[in-house]
C-alpha cells in the first residue's frame, strides 16, 4: 500500500482544452490508496490544520519546482522498442515486413531478450515523465504476460495489448485462423487479468485490451469476434485507422471499403476504443466517431514518415473528438511525450501556414479560424486529454482523482541556475527563492525541457525509480 502524502507548493495542470492553472502555494494531501483526499490554497483553515498534523513530513516545494501530471501515452508499439530510432526510410506498408514484424517475431521467440528490452522501456518511460501508456505488443501470449509483468512490477499505468492478426504478408507471423486468433486473445485476457486479481484494486495498474493490429491483417470474421468480445466484456479496443496511403489503398483495393466503415460495421468503433493516427478522416468523418465516443491516438512524428498528409487536428477538436498524444515507437523516433507535444505544435502551425497561402492566392476562403495549437492546448493532449481518451480521471489535481504527477525542477532555488537558462535570476540581487513561478518559466520548460528536470513521478501515489539506465 502506498503511503499517505503531503506536498506543498506549485502546481500546474490543464483541466480543460485552451486552460492553463499555475496554483501557486497549495496543499495537497493523498490517503494510502494514493487518492487526493485534499487539494486547496495551503493558506486556507483547513489546510493550516493539516499541515500542522503532518508537521515536518509534508514534502515542501521550493521556487523553480512545480508539479504538473504524469504523461499520457496512447500509442506505443512496445516490441518495436528493440530497434527505436532506425528503419524510417521506407512506406509504412514495406516497413512492417522490412524491420516491424521481424522485430515482434524475433521477441516472441526469446523471452529472456523481451524481459530485458521491456524492463528499458519501462524504465525510460518513467525517466521521461510518462505514467500512463496504450501498449500494442506482439501474437505471443507469453511475450505479452512478460510485457504486462514488466509494466506492473514498475508501477505504470499500462494498458496491454495482444495482436490479433490473421493475415500477413509474413507467412510465420500470423495467426492460423480467426477462430485460432480469438481463442488466444480470450486467453490472455484472462491470464492478464489473473497477474493483479490477488491485489487490491488501487493496485492493478496494468490491464489488457484488445488489439487487432489493422484492417490489412484482420479478417472480417475475426473484427466481428473481437467486437462482440469488447462488447460482451467492457474491454477497451486499439488498432491503427487511415494511417497511411498505401495502407488507405490497400483496404480499398482489398476490401472494397474504408477501413473506418469495416470497423464500424464490426462493432469496433466505440466508446471504449482508440483508433491511432487517423490522417486520412475528414469533419464528416470525425463526426461520425464522436457519435460513436472514439478516441484518437494523435502520433504527429511518425505521420510525418509515414503518412502522405498530416492529421487534422484543430478540426477533430472542434468537433469535440477525444484526443491524446502517441509516441508511436518505432514509427516515431522518440519516446519523449515533450517532443511528441513540440511536433503537434509544429506540424500544426504548417497547417495554418498552408492554409495562409490557399487563401492568399484565392484556392480557399478565409473562415477566421486557426488551425494551429499553442503549447498550452499540447500540454492537454499530453495529459488530460490522454487520461480522458482512455476512460481516466486523471490528468488533473483535485480531491476525488488518483495521484499520478511528476516533479519538475526549472532552476535551483539556492543559485537561479539549473537545465534551463533563466539569465535574470542568475544575476539577481534577490535571493532566487524569492521568484514565483511564472507562464514563461513553464513555456521555456515545455519548449526546452527534458529529463535533467525530472526529480519525481508518481503513479497513484507511489514513487516511481525514476534513476538512471547506465
Amino acid at each position: 500500500m502506498a503511503r499517505a502524502l503531503c506536498i506543498r507548493g506549485t502546481f500546474l495542470h490543464t483541466p480543460n482544452l485552451g486552460d492553463l492553472d499555475i496554483l501557486h502555494d497549495y496543499l495537497l494531501v493523498t490517503d494510502r490508496l494514493g487518492i487526493i483526499v485534499h487539494f486547496q490554497s495551503a493558506l486556507l483553515p483547513e489546510s493550516q490544520k493539516l499541515l500542522e498534523s503532518w508537521s515536518s513530513h509534508c514534502l515542501v516545494l521550493p521556487s523553480g519546482t512545480f508539479l504538473v501530471p504524469s504523461f499520457v501515452d496512447l500509442h506505443l508499439h512496445a516490441a518495436q522498442f528493440l530497434y527505436q530510432g532506425n528503419g524510417l526510410h521506407l512506406p509504412l506498408m514495406e516497413w512492417l515486413n522490412e524491420y516491424a514484424f521481424k522485430a515482434e517475431e524475433r521477441l516472441d521467440a526469446d523471452p529472456s531478450l523481451a524481459r530485458r528490452v521491456y524492463s528499458r522501456l519501462a524504465r525510460r518511460l518513467i525517466q521521461n515523465g510518462t505514467g500512463a501508456v496504450l501498449l500494442f505488443g506482439t501474437i505471443n501470449e507469453e511475450t505479452n504476460l512478460i510485457l504486462a509483468q514488466v509494466m506492473q512490477a514498475a508501477g505504470l499505468r499500462a494498458f496491454v495489448g495482444k495482436l490479433s492478426m490473421d493475415i500477413s504478408s509474413r507467412p510465420s507471423y500470423k495467426e492460423e485462423s480467426a477462430q485460432t486468433a480469438l481463442e488466444a486473445a480470450r486467453s490472455f485476457v484472462d491470464k492478464c487479468h489473473g497477474l493483479t486479481s490477488h491485489m487490491p484494486a488501487h493496485k492493478r495498474t496494468v490491464e489488457p485490451v484488445l488489439t487487432p493490429r489493422f484492417v490489412p491483417t484482420c479478417s472480417d470474421e475475426l473484427l466481428v469476434g473481437l467486437g462482440k468480445m469488447s462488447a460482451n466484456e467492457d474491454l477497451k479496443i486499439q488498432s491503427h485507422l487511415a494511417e497511411a496511403l498505401d495502407q488507405v489503398q490497400f483496404v480499398r483495393t482489398e476490401r472494397g471499403a474504408e477501413d473506418m466503415d469495416i470497423f464500424d460495421r464490426s462493432g469496433l468503433l466505440t466508446s471504449r476504443t482508440i483508433q491511432a493516427h487517423c490522417t486520412f478522416l475528414d469533419v464528416p468523418c470525425f463526426k461520425h466517431i464522436y457519435s460513436r465516443g472514439t478516441a484518437v491516438a494523435h502520433c504527429p512524428l511518425s505521420n510525418s514518415y509515414f503518412s502522405a498528409e498530416p492529421f487534422r487536428l484543430r478540426e477533430a477538436l472542434d468537433e469535440g473528438v477525444k484526443v491524446g498524444l502517441g509516441t508511436d515507437i518505432a514509427g516515431g523516433y522518440s519516446l519523449d511525450l515533450q517532443n511528441c507535444m513540440r511536433h503537434a505544435v509544429s506540424v500544426s502551425r504548417m497547417r495554418q501556414g498552408s492554409k495562409q497561402v490557399a487563401v492568399a492566392n484565392g484556392a480557399a476562403e478565409d473562415d477566421g479560424r486557426s488551425l494551429a495549437i499553442d503549447w498550452k492546448e499540447a500540454l492537454y493532449l499530453a495529459t488530460r486529454g490522454g487520461a480522458a481518451a482512455l476512460g481516466l480521471a486523471t490528468g488533473v489535481f483535485e480531491a476525488g482523482i488518483p495521484f499520478d504527477a511528476q516533479e519538475i525542477r526549472v532552476f535551483d532555488s539556492r543559485t537561479g541556475v539549473g537545465a534551463l537558462d533563466f539569465f535574470d535570476l542568475e544575476v539577481s540581487s534577490e535571493p532566487a527563492d524569492g521568484e514565483a513561478l511564472t507562464i514563461d518559466m513553464v513555456e521555456k520548460w515545455w519548449g526546452l525541457g527534458d529529463e535533467r528536470n525530472r526529480v519525481n513521478v508518481w503513479v497513484q501515489g507511489s514513487k516511481l525509480d525514476i534513476s538512471s539506465v547506465l
